[in-house]
């Protein structure tokens, strides 16, 4: 941001957003603090629709953050990073997942989380859904929803694909899991499907608390970071 006019692009295409509910940008601290309910991903895409790019910045607790990279293990594609999904934990027993998609067929998709981390041979070797367990009500069955079944995301006609999602799970139940996105719930699951995409969930940093301007794991700063990453086909 170099002047007032950026700053009131950037507040206007915000306000815009739904969840929103007060924006505060700041030309000095090349900074943009934000009050709501929107999704992470939604706050950056409202940004870089003006023309400008932007980075989420977190670490906060080690036990309320975690992070998968989705990927399909096709051999037929290049690029085979095409969505991640954030999940920052809220409460004692709620954890929202903030899940975006890039170069998908168009349709819906389901998120599941899977009973074990094994993605040796993608979502083929992930397990059943996470606790998928079956109550019995009055002498007869009853399927209860697993806890293991996040949500849907449409992914629209250009490939994208974002959605918010929260379910009444803690992340340390997640960690070391797989999460599957698909357009079959249960599978089973084809390795070679392009569609099919799959990561283990590992710890992350939460959203927002870190303002770090180098990342260890490589010495580079966090921008040349984003360049590398929007250069593979991530968003």
């Amino acid at each position: 941001m170099t002047c007032e006019d950026c700053i009131k692009d950037i507040s206007t295409s915000l306000h815009n957003v739904q969840g929103i509910n007060k924006v505060d940008a700041r030309l000095k601290d090349q900074l943009v603090f934000i009050e709501g309910t929107a999704s992470p991903s939604s706050i950056v895409s409202a940004i870089q629709a003006t023309g400008r790019d932007a980075i989420l910045r977190g670490s906060g607790s080690s036990n309320g953050a975690a992070v998968s990279i989705l990927e399909t293990h096709s051999t037929s594609v290049q690029n085979n990073v095409r969505g991640l999904a954030r999940m920052v934990q809220v409460s004692s027993n709620m954890t929202i997942v903030d899940l975006t998609i890039n170069g998908l067929s168009p349709g819906k998709y389901w998120a599941t989380v899977r009973e074990n981390g094994d993605i040796s041979r993608g979502a083929e070797t992930t397990g059943g859904i996470w606790e998928s367990l079956k109550n019995k009500v009055l002498g007869s069955e009853e399927t209860k929803e697993p806890r293991g079944v996040f949500g849907t995301v449409d992914v629209d006609a250009k490939g994208k694909g974002n959605v918010f999602l929260d379910r009444p799970v803690a992340v340390w139940e997640l960690i070391g899991r797989s999460m599957v996105i698909s357009k079959d719930k249960e599978g089973p699951f084809k390795k070679e499907d392009p569609d099919t995409l799959v990561g283990v969930i590992a710890r992350s940093a939460g959203v927002w608390d870190n303002d770090k301007m180098v990342c260890s794991c490589s010495g580079k700063n966090v921008w040349e970071e984003r360049k590398e990453q929007v250069s593979k086909g991530m968003m």
